[in-house]
């Protein structure tokens, strides 16, 4: 008994000891010094009641593959550093990597995109690790990319049934789970599938994803309890889709933390909108909610001669200037609104996914190949023919990074800090709007005496401009229809005004801007899933609605479209109609017009793909008063794939000159 009381007390003397030399060591050790972030520049406004743990996060899958095409990362002062310190010093919490199971072919040639197989995540893993962040896992359960046009299985796991999937499934994600816990990675997130609306690894009913996504997250509770496990989608502007995703879920009680999304301000609709999907499903679900990608570009310009999703010339919402400035704006009301509904974080999508080269397209194209740095070598065509078998290239994103074209850090990346602390600097002009104008070839070209300036802090202004417009430009533009720029200077900024100048229209409701079909006559003979007005600006081709239609079955495309003309006088007149579309399979689609119920002349329109309009125009109608004209649209589809789908557009009829 007393050696025992002899024992216990000097133990009880060494860790008292080894206590005292912990806490000096300690006390005397430095402290390490929070690194702080300012601009003079950019102008963010302070995100009120940030949590401390709100994810600010950036997907930099493609890090190691540009890294090995000679890519390097440098701070604002031209300092070359390891991005993932820049990150870290700029705010940035997570790291998001995404994981396929083999984007290899036979040959071992990777299928570009950054080659991300588990090895790479492990190495993603161990650098964000070391700089204090965590890791966000994608399992993609693909080869190579998964969105939601295309949920491809795995070459290992074609033919096998649900039964079998499912545990391979659990086994790839365990033991890749496995290979990052050895290594020391501190995983924060999980995600089983990636933007999986309605499908995952070439599974399409819910009663199997579920299966799938069920192995995936057991895998995480085995190995790293702490995480949280994510499905994420894309689409929010479709709340009844995700309504029905969350239901299912639900259905089928899906062991899940946070329901994810995207949110690509371009194509996504608007953050209210985002607000009200992902804040009802918190509520009515009890589940964590998030931005799993979203980015905006800082220019609208190209820098590896491979093109960008987002450009001048893209057919999408232009929330924000392309501009540093606006790029920090978007991701900044982005993280507000995400903040407002209690969400849990925002992550950026490949944000130092930058040009491997600014000297030429084959260079690039070489580098591409070799180390998979591009969004797709020629290789990937053995996975995936149709996609990126077809449009292999460079980065589509080099526009929405956080560094220029020589791996310089750009001042928007400050925002991920900043947002907490806000940094109002005196408010300048960061963009002029282009203006637009629609004239009648009759009336006097007048263009606007101001523009709208675009501020630092987002809000809009009226200011001067100077059109650079003469005498014999006027003359031009009374001399026919079309779409005229006009040059001008507002706050020595350049800037356009775009006129459309148009003949009178004879037909009501010839753009479907008032929302309805009245006074268009619809013949529907096929029995389409879809056929009416559709209230979206990207898929009209001026203004905000079209006729939309969309038919699963073969055949279901089969209907006019027509509209009877009264009180025309006497003479020549012409019709013009756009349509656009695809998965048209064979196909008759033409424009007509009909004289007291005749036809007396057609024009073919054809339906390719999408954004690419075509247009039919028919002359010389000879009009008699008291005579009935129509004009109309026949559109008839065998459908291929999913279905004929398209939409029809600015119908004009025109007195002829």
């Amino acid at each position: 008994m007393k050696k025992t009381k002899k024992r216990a007390l000097t133990a009880l003397l060494l860790a008292a000891a080894l206590l005292l030399a912990a806490c000096g060591s300690a006390a005397s050790a430095p402290k390490e010094e929070k690194h702080t972030v300012s601009s003079e520049t950019l102008y963010v406004k302070k995100v009120e009641n940030l949590p401390e743990d709100f994810i600010l996060g950036m997907d930099v899958s493609s890090v190691l593959a540009e890294e090995r095409s000679g890519v390097r990362y440098y701070d604002f002062d031209g300092t070359e550093k390891d991005l993932f310190a820049i990150l870290a010093e700029n705010g940035i919490n997570m790291i998001r990597v995404r994981v396929w199971n083999d984007p290899y072919d036979s040959s071992g040639r990777g299928y570009g995109g950054g080659n991300n197989d588990i090895d790479a995540a492990v190495e993603i893993g161990r650098r964000a690790t070391a700089n204090g962040m965590k890791l966000l896992v994608d399992f993609h359960y693909s080869d190579f990319w998964a969105d939601p046009g295309k949920q491809f299985a795995p070459k290992a796991w074609e033919g096998m049934e649900i039964e079998e999937k499912t545990e391979a499934a659990y086994t790839f994600t365990k033991q890749s789970l496995e290979k990052l816990r050895e290594a020391g990675v501190d995983v924060g997130m999980v995600q089983v599938g990636n933007e999986t609306n309605g499908a995952l690894a070439g599974e399409k009913t819910w009663f199997n994803i579920q299966y799938i996504m069920g192995a995936g997250a057991k895998a995480v509770r085995e190995v790293y309890p702490e995480a949280l496990v994510a499905v994420h989608f894309a689409n929010p502007e479709n709340a009844e889709s995700y309504a029905s995703y969350a239901k299912k879920l639900d259905y089928y009680a899906l062991d899940y933390d946070v329901f994810a999304s995207s949110y690509y301000p371009y194509w996504h609709g608007t953050l209210e909108n985002l607000a009200a999907v992902l804040g009802g499903i918190a509520e009515q679900y009890g589940k964590k909610v998030m931005v799993m990608e979203t980015s905006y570009a800082f220019t609208p310009d190209d820098s590896d001669f491979s093109g960008n999703t987002i450009s001048d010339g893209s057919a999408v919402v232009k929330n924000y200037p392309y501009t540093v400035q606006g790029q920090a704006n978007s991701v900044r009301d982005v993280i507000e609104t995400v903040n407002s509904i209690g969400g849990i974080g925002v992550v950026y999508w490949e944000g130092a996914w930058i040009t491997v080269g600014t000297s030429s397209w084959e260079e690039n194209h070489e580098k591409w190949e070799r180390d998979g740095s591009g969004w797709a070598s020629s290789y990937a065509a053995a996975y995936d023919p149709n996609d990126a078998g077809k449009y292999y290239g460079g980065s589509a994103v080099d526009n929405q990074a956080f560094f220029d074209a020589q791996g310089r850090a750009i001042e928007s990346l400050k925002l991920f800090s900043l947002v907490r602390t806000g940094n109002e600097v005196p408010l300048s002009t960061d963009a002029v709007e282009d203006a637009r104008v629609r004239l009648d070839l009759s009336a006097d070209v007048a263009l606007p005496d101001t523009v709208e300036a675009v501020m630092t802090d987002g809000s809009r202004q009226e200011i001067p401009v100077v059109w650079q417009l003469d005498e014999a430009k006027i003359a031009e533009m009374k001399s026919a229809a079309g779409v005229y720029e006009i040059p001008g200077e507002a706050a020595g900024r350049a800037v356009r005004c775009f006129v459309t100048m148009a003949e009178l229209n004879f037909l009501q409701n010839g753009g479907f801007e008032d929302g309805t079909l009245d006074p268009w006559v619809i013949t529907d003979r096929g029995g389409a899933d879809e056929l009416g007005i559709e209230n979206k600006a990207l898929n009209s081709l001026d203004g905000d609605c079209n006729l939309h239609f969309w038919g699963a079955k073969s055949g279901s495309i089969d209907f006019d479209a027509e509209q009877t003309v009264s009180n025309l006088s006497s003479g020549t007149y012409k019709f013009r109609v756009s349509i656009q579309g695809g998965d048209a399979g064979d196909a008759e689609v033409y424009a007509y017009v009909k004289l007291d119920g005749e036809v007396i002349a057609t024009a073919p329109l054809a339906i390719t793909w999408y954004n690419n309009w075509s247009t039919a125009e028919i002359r010389d109608i000879a009009y008699a008063e008291g005579q009935t004209l129509t004009v109309g649209v026949r559109v008839k589809c065998a459908g291929e794939g999913s279905g004929a789908w398209g939409m029809i557009d600015e119908a004009c009829l025109n007195a002829q000159r």
